[in-house]
């Protein structure tokens, strides 16, 4: 087992607590709850598809990263992909200008401090979990996800492809479409990432199985691409229908270049109004 550290000198507001609490609550791919301040995760290392480990502090404006694996495997290449689905990539420090523009992201930044949006580990296990979560509840996915990994971590797509998977509908073809795009490097997160959000969306939808819905998901949160507004995502539409009265393509261009970080903070302030109104409604 080898051991690595690396510090990420963070531009821009972070907290790891309010991230850390936003990933505990993140279905497709939630942490479990733990004891203690540090973000813990274990995944697999996009290309290598070796398992590593990860516990993540903060000390102030820095990421500390502790991270194992393999011996034979990349843990800088772990780090890095680290600090993608954690959005420590991405320079932040104009994510304030936002809310200067749009009272009601400044009103987000306020009751989410330091958020930066959490994502998939890679832009495979984003697009394993569309083809998993397609016409079926959200609950049910996230069962069928678990019933598929083992201690807690997806298969690599190589094992996945030598999986019998007694799965409902065109599930099991589909899975195995994602895998054998995975291992062509088809759902690189850095080869999506370098791209225009619209054609990295385009690229990956020439995966069986995965439409417009299920690419933008692949895109803005496998990819972790910080500037793309999701367009087949309607609650998200309602949402911003309810909060501006106007079209998501018009209200969307003032969060420029974050425009998924702010989809993402009106996404949790929706969760977080409708389960008031069903506190209201109850009580």
């Amino acid at each position: 087992m080898a051991h690595h550290h690396v510090e990420v000198a963070v531009q821009g507001s972070w907290s790891l607590a309010t991230s850390r609490a936003f990933w505990e609550g993140f279905t497709p791919s939630a942490l479990p709850a733990r004891e203690g301040e540090a973000l813990q995760a274990t995944f697999l290392v996009e290309g290598e598809w070796r398992r590593a480990s990860v516990s993540v502090t903060q000390r102030g404006a820095t990421a500390v990263l502790a991270l194992s694996g393999d011996g034979d495997g990349d843990l800088d290449l772990a780090a890095a992909q680290v600090s993608r689905f954690l959005s420590l990539d991405v320079d932040g420090r104009a994510w304030p200008e936002v809310g200067a523009r749009d009272p009601v992201i400044a009103a987000a930044q306020a009751s989410l401090p330091g958020l930066r949006p959490c994502g998939f580990y890679s832009p495979y296990e984003a697009a394993a979990w569309s083809v998993l979560s397609q016409r079926i509840r959200v609950s049910q996915a996230a069962a069928l996800k678990a019933s598929l990994s083992r201690d807690g971590v997806f298969p690599a797509p190589a094992e996945l492809l030598g999986l019998s998977l007694d799965l409902p509908g065109r599930k099991p073809e589909y899975l195995r479409a994602v895998a054998e795009a995975a291992l062509d490097g088809l759902l690189d997160a850095v080869t999506l990432r370098s791209m225009k959000p619209a054609a990295a969306v385009l690229a990956v939808q020439q995966v069986k199985g995965l439409g417009p819905f299920a690419a933008e998901l692949v895109v803005l949160r496998g990819a972790n691409a910080p500037d793309a507004v999701p367009h087949n995502e309607s609650r998200l539409t309602d949402e911003v229908a309810h909060r501006y009265g106007r079209p998501l393509t018009e209200v969307s261009e003032a969060w420029r270049p974050y425009r998924t970080w702010a989809a993402v903070h009106l996404r949790v302030l929706r969760e977080r109004r409708l389960a008031g109104v069903v506190a209201a409604s109850s009580g």
